[in-house]
């Protein structure tokens, strides 16, 4: 049997009191009642009743006030103490002058009725505060629940990336020692396999780096290490960076640099992988031999980078999800679903970092069945918005 909401009525006037306490109990409330100021606020902290009503003139005792006003500070002190800060208090007093009303609004009181009282208009002030005092119950309840859950989620991500990174470091170095011949000769087929189970195993990585980076960057907590760059020599070093990969693949990636693309100024490492996910992105759903293109022009708000390949393109209806946490891109047409939808979280929190806004459109080439593929537009300040270097703080 669900326990009756509690009431505290305080009142000078053991009539006053005992009337209230007998409208209450047959409205389905519990009562708890008071003759004076301080009994009152003692009776609200041993209690914690769900709603108070209080008298303004009480008896003040040592609260240090005049017992005229007695019952508003009352409720002032009930408000200041996070314990009872969220029990709402009405005002029930034969005063009916503005001012008092003022002052009970000062106070933090959120209701005022005069005496004697309609109990009809009582009854449902009173069940109207008690419903909402018990939902803003709730929802206090369950932002508590879901902090604790971020910080059990934030603990665990720190045990695990931890327990990864070690032997994945014993992983590398083991591979190393293989591909380097110094654990014996290899064969041309075991060589490859073990090039590729590095490149692999790097890319692993690189994603638990990824992911310390996110929670670095949502926290508020990644310091960015900037220096002048330019566009045709950043773009110049990813192009050599993925040849490699590029050849595996079967892909094209060619350069488009306008003439007036200006230099700039950023974090060359964080760059380097929101251009290179944004890559990998074209590369695991644009298709056999996808065709890319890495542009650099200079753009009304500073500088615009552009990575446009001619797969099957993503649908508007996922453009808006696509840069959370988790969210893997699912291209038009397309059976790869490969990703673990960080790395354009990782792009997005990246780029906000510098200041900047990455978007998807549609690519200007078509692929295969006339697909218009897709562009990530990355438009970047001169310099970061924000600068948070230790050297801009030396």
């Amino acid at each position: 049997m669900t326990e009756a909401p509690l009431i505290l009525v305080a009142d000078d006037v053991p009539g006053n009191v005992d009337l209230l306490v007998d409208q209450l109990t047959t409205l389905g409330f519990d009562t708890v009642t008071a003759f004076d100021a301080p009994s009152a606020l003692a009776a609200c902290f041993e209690h914690k009743p769900q709603l108070c009503i209080l008298d303004v003139a009480m008896p003040a005792g040592d609260l240090g006030v005049d017992a005229s006003t007695s019952g508003f500070e009352v409720c002032r002190r009930i408000k200041r103490d996070p314990r009872t800060a969220r029990i709402p208090v009405i005002f029930l007093t034969a005063l009916n002058d503005t001012m008092d009303r003022v002052q009970a609004i000062e106070a933090g009181g959120e209701d005022f009725l005069t005496k004697p009282h309609n109990s009809v208009l009582l009854g449902a002030r009173v069940r109207s505060l008690v419903r909402l005092k018990a939902t803003t119950d709730a929802l206090e309840e369950s932002y508590r629940q879901l902090r604790d859950l971020e910080r059990l989620r934030e603990d665990l991500m720190r045990m695990l990336v931890h327990d990864l990174k070690t032997p994945l470091a014993s992983i590398l170095a083991t591979l190393e020692l293989l591909g380097d011949g110094d654990l014996g000769v290899l064969g041309e087929r075991q060589l490859q396999a073990v090039r590729e189970t590095e490149e692999k195993a790097e890319e692993l990585l690189a994603l638990i780096d990824e992911i310390l980076e996110i929670r670095k960057m949502e926290s508020a907590e990644m310091v960015l290490d900037v220096q002048p760059l330019r566009p045709d020599v950043l773009l110049g070093e990813i192009v050599h960076d993925w040849e490699r990969r590029l050849e595996r693949d079967g892909a094209r990636l060619s350069l488009d640099i306008a003439a007036d693309a200006p230099e700039f100024v950023g974090d060359v490492k964080l760059l380097k992988r929101v251009l290179g996910n944004l890559l990998e992105n074209a590369l695991t759903h644009g298709g056999p031999a996808v065709k890319m293109t890495l542009s650099a022009r200079r753009d009304a708000h500073g500088l615009r980078f552009i990575v446009s390949d001619n797969g099957p393109g993503i649908p508007r209806s996922e453009r808006e999800h696509i840069f959370q946490n988790f969210t893997s891109v699912r291209r038009t047409g397309s059976t790869r679903h490969g990703g673990t939808g960080l790395g354009l979280a990782f792009c997005r929190l990246a780029v906000a970092a510098h200041g900047g806004r990455i978007w998807v459109e549609d690519g200007s080439e078509l692929g295969p069945g006339g697909a218009r593929g897709s562009a990530f537009h990355v438009v970047l300040p001169l310099e970061p918005v924000r600068v948070t270097t230790a050297a801009a703080g030396a």
